[in-house]
């Protein structure tokens, strides 16, 4: 009798384990392959999105460092020029390159490099060159390729009757080599005694 009751307990444990592990497998859930398979996809396809965005970033960070320094080469150069005396006709400049600040003679004209008006602005033009009003900086050798500023240009003195009452200046600077196009910039300034 003993043992007929052991084995109907026996027979009822097995049961219940058969449907407790029926229970756990069927709430139990993973991943098809095919599951996988897209989410590997997707994975991918916004890595390589990314990627893409690495070199961009770099060559927008390259162009801004590049105009960064243009401006600062250009407003240098202009504060330069607007420290001097009204009735300077010359100087050197930090660089140690002859500039040009305009003769008396020659008032309320442009005097160095052509000036055009673009969109009522007046911007250097790049295409003409006068002795004394424009200079390259030198290559950097710290650069492997060699960028160059082109920096023009142009004064425009006012007279009441023979003394210079002010001198208006308009410098242009452009980067030369280099990767990339950059447009030039302009940089206008005013000194009046």
């Amino acid at each position: 009798m003993e043992t007929d009751r052991l084995a109907g307990t026996q027979s009822i444990d097995e049961q219940e384990m058969r449907h407790s592990s029926t229970k756990l497998r069927e709430g139990q859930g993973g991943f098809s392959i095919l599951e996988m398979l897209f989410a590997t996809v997707i994975l991918l396809v916004g890595l390589v999105a990314i990627a893409q965005l690495v070199p961009a970033s770099i060559f927008l960070n390259y162009q801004n460092r590049n105009n960064s320094s243009a401006l600062v080469f250009a407003q240098r150069d202009l504060d330069q020029m607007l420290d001097r005396p009204l009735t300077s006709t010359v100087f050197t400049n930090a660089k140690g390159q002859l500039c040009q600040l305009g003769d008396p003679a020659i008032s309320n004209a442009a005097q160095g490099t052509n000036v055009v008006t673009y969109q009522n602005q007046a911007t250097i033009d790049f295409n003409s060159t006068v002795d004394g009003y424009n200079f390259i900086y030198p290559e950097n050798p710290a650069i492997p390729n060699g960028l160059q500023y082109d920096v023009r240009w142009a004064v425009i003195l006012t007279k009441i009757g023979t003394t210079v009452y002010s001198k208006r200046f308009i410098l242009g600077i452009r980067q030369q080599r280099g990767y990339g196009y950059f447009p030039p910039i302009t940089l206008e300034a005013m000194v009046e005694k």
